[in-house]
């Protein structure tokens, strides 16, 4: 039987509750539109914000859609979500040059490809439209760029997790929702590093495996690792469907009480594969808080406003904003969560 982590890796003490309380509702600790404290002072009834997500469709940026129109109701700006129906960066270009045309204040994103869209996101900047994106650490052509944490600390914070759930040996594998998604590649990429370093009896069989953030494409490809490598021990998933996906698999296999399977999904997603032992651990942020936080930074530069250290943006989990070393424009906040399957019961997202 294995070792099961119970602890919280990201979060602090007392996050989970606080989170509850704000999730699929409004934030009041956000400052309203034209707020000067905030640095706006720009018309909410004159402003249009569109949020581009990888993909329309699954549980994570359902999510996202909440916080997004949740923050129209309260702020008064036009606020939506738009994306293609699967993980092609050509869609998310081809949805950002046809809201250029209709000049909305700020388009916020969160790209499959953050090298691929950077000559789309500069036609918007040539416009005059606020450009704002998440989990695209390094991206050009952004005003500001918003992570919910340092990424590299919650890669290395999975891989803690599943070396423990391991017994700090064997073989394991890692997916990815692209080979291109940033920050899916920063986590494995860490995570890979921290192992290497730390957990010497631990290997890693293949490099990291795309699922293009399709459950039934993750659940094909644990299959076939399985079958390949019947001495597996660990699944890290980084994409929001990569873990279901491979818990299907996994029971498929019988393998719940001798295969660790961890990483990045929603409760909604999980909450099953929790219970029957065939997921371990979840890791996430909230997309709807993630989604509130783009367009608040978008307001506040819309209304001439700056994001610096220590900018509170009245949202759950960045209230005092950090700069990621290296990047004059990325900044993150501490909404980090880490939940078993007791813990997940907390959160009604």
């Amino acid at each position: 039987m294995r070792n099961k982590k119970l602890t919280t890796g990201v979060v602090a003490a007392g996050l989970a509750t606080m989170l509850l309380a704000a999730c699929g509702s409004v934030n009041d600790g956000a400052a309203p539109a034209g707020d000067a404290t905030a640095g706006g002072s720009g018309e909410a009834a004159d402003m249009t914000m569109v949020t581009v997500v990888k993909v329309k469709g699954i549980a994570w940026f359902d999510r996202m859609d909440e916080g997004v129109l949740a923050y129209g109701e309260r702020t008064g700006i036009d606020t939506r979500t738009e994306g293609g129906d699967d993980v092609s960066p050509e869609k998310q270009i081809q949805i950002i040059q046809d809201l250029i045309a209709q000049k909305p204040t700020a388009i916020t994103v969160v790209p499959n490809s953050p090298e691929a869209l950077s000559a789309v996101l500069a036609q918007a900047q040539a416009q005059g439209i606020i450009t704002v994106a998440h989990e695209a650490t390094g991206i050009e052509n952004v005003d500001i760029d918003i992570e919910a944490f340092d990424n590299a600390d919650y890669g290395v914070d999975i891989m803690d997790n599943l070396a423990q759930c391991m017994g700090e040996e064997g073989e394991y594998v890692q997916f990815v929702g692209g080979l291109t998604a940033k920050t899916h590649m920063e986590w494995v990429t860490a995570a890979y590093d921290h192992q290497l370093e730390n957990y010497p009896n631990m290997t890693r069989v293949e490099a990291p495996i795309e699922s293009t953030d399709n459950e039934t494409a993750a659940y094909e490809k644990a299959k076939e690792i399985l079958a390949k490598y019947p001495n597996l021990k660990g699944f890290q998933g980084s994409a929001g469907n990569d873990v279901p996906g491979i818990a299907r698999a996994i029971e498929e296999a019988g393998l719940e009480d001798s295969t660790c399977n961890m990483g990045t999904s929603i409760p909604s997603a999980a909450a099953k594969f929790l219970e029957t032992g065939s997921i371990d651990k979840i890791f996430f942020w909230d997309p709807a808080l993630a989604g509130e936080a783009q367009l608040e930074i978008a307001r506040i530069l819309a209304g001439g406003g700056s994001i610096e250290v220590g900018t509170d943006l009245g949202i759950e989990g960045y209230e005092s904003l950090r700069k990621m070393d290296g990047y004059d424009n990325v900044f993150v906040g501490n909404a980090g969560i880490s939940a078993d399957a007791e813990e997940a019961k907390n959160y009604a997202f």
